[in-house]
């Protein structure tokens, strides 16, 4: 099968330079509705599903090659081969900011800017470096994903989205994680929130800017600030969206926040 079917890959836009939208744990390409209108007449746009998440063919889901990051940037390089993409824009939320990063490193060719909305590359707090969670936070989101997925995705969406006083976000972003196939989701789960990437920071030479919000859960505006001191020549941006979600919160921000890095307006 190829990697258009299996990843429910969408190419839209008019323009000779490629932006490729990845979407974050839990999510699908749906999340990226709101910015990619904003684009789409001066760039080609690329988006697409995760082996295992939105409307990918989940048959094709394998636990070993998903077992860590590397297996999610294949699906990246996959795409790039089959549409003989090269030197594009990738934006990636969440934790495609790193798979978009080893994705980076083992084709250096792939891309011209990385652009992470949220980035983590450790979700875990270990010694001096914040993370954000301890283990027995992790096992116990893990758990409640075994024991109940639709509880764990009502506790979830508020915490990720943190606009209070817009309810109808955290009950879109929940309709969202209840869509996936809850036994894959707990183990992108387990990768995403176990995995640590600090040691290829120092890899990656694309230009990269880093979209930071405030008030972030799940990726604290340290671990924003240690992406940023880690990647060589990278930019930092600290938004005045809150939570983990700009793209979806936010839109009117983050689209402003790539145009100014993209046009070079914030130089």
């Amino acid at each position: 099968m190829s990697s258009r079917e299996r990843n429910h890959v969408t190419v839209l836009g008019n323009g000779e330079k490629t932006i490729v939208f990845a979407h974050g744990f839990g999510c699908d390409q749906t999340v990226w509705r709101r910015i990619v209108p904003a684009f789409e007449n001066d760039y080609r746009i690329v988006l697409f599903d995760y082996t295992g998440s939105g409307s990918s063919d989940k048959t094709l889901y394998s636990k070993e090659r998903y077992s860590s990051l590397d297996g999610y940037a294949l699906d990246v390089m996959d795409i790039a081969e089959e549409l003989n993409l090269a030197h594009v824009i990738f934006v990636g939320h969440s934790v495609s900011s790193m798979i978009g990063a080893i994705a980076s490193i083992e084709r250096p060719d792939l891309m011209d800017q990385l652009i992470m909305i949220g980035p983590s590359p450790r979700y875990l707090n270990d010694g001096a470096y914040h993370g954000g969670f301890e283990r027995e936070d992790i096992n116990e989101l893990l758990d409640m994903m075994e024991l109940n997925y639709k509880e764990w995705a009502k506790y979830l969406a508020p915490v990720v989205m943190k606009n209070e006083e817009r309810p109808e976000l955290t009950s879109n972003f929940e309709k969202t994680l209840c869509e996936n196939d809850p036994i894959i989701a707990r183990r992108f789960a387990e990768v995403t929130f176990t995995s640590d990437v600090r040691d290829r920071l120092d890899d990656v030479v694309v230009p990269t800017l880093i979209m930071q919000t405030r008030e972030d859960a799940i990726s604290p505006i340290e671990v924003g600030e240690y992406v940023h001191s880690h990647i060589k020549g990278s930019e930092f941006v600290l938004m005045d969206a809150k939570g983990h979600n700009p793209h979806i919160s936010d839109p009117e921000e983050t689209i402003q926040v790539l145009r100014d890095y993209l046009t070079g307006d914030n130089h």
